[in-house]
């Protein structure tokens, strides 16, 4: 099984070449209004669509990883591209402890990296956890919480 996502975006060359960096393999197919990346880790069928009304826009998207040194990779690849925002180990979020990297897209969506070390008792609403998604430095909106 291998999840499929698409999102509209404003420009899809500009998307494609963040994406590029993001999962460091070229789209499978590309035009002008269209690109499909056809991933293997993660496993995943992502697309790119043109749009002139709104894009696609989501609390935040994420890749869980198995493991520190998986994360490891991912944050030496984002640092690399110059895209990583933040980097949180060791917390507590959405009942479970994690390691998490972030950064946003140039259409506005919060992506994260990350890792559950293990589970947390499940204690009252999710808003009380202290959860958030973090805003890029150049977003006008405040950071998302307790929406993971």
């Amino acid at each position: 099984m291998r999840p499929h996502l698409s999102l509209d975006v404003r420009n899809v060359p500009a998307s494609v070449a963040f994406y590029e960096m993001v999962f460091g393999v070229a789209p499978q197919k590309q035009t002008v209004d269209y690109a499909k990346f056809d991933l293997a880790a993660p496993a995943l069928n992502f697309s790119l669509v043109s749009t002139t009304g709104t894009v696609s826009r989501v609390n935040h998207l994420g890749i869980e990883v198995e493991s520190v040194d998986q994360i490891a990779a991912w944050k030496q690849r984002l640092q690399k591209q110059g895209i990583l925002e933040k980097v949180e180990e060791d917390i507590a979020c959405c009942f479970a402890r994690q390691d998490k990297l972030w950064f946003t897209d140039p259409d506005g969506n919060a992506w994260e990296v990350f890792t559950v070390h293990e589970q947390l008792a499940v204690s009252g609403p999710l808003k009380g956890t202290g959860c958030c998604v973090p805003k890029s430095a150049g977003a006008d909106e405040p950071a998302t919480c307790a929406a993971s």
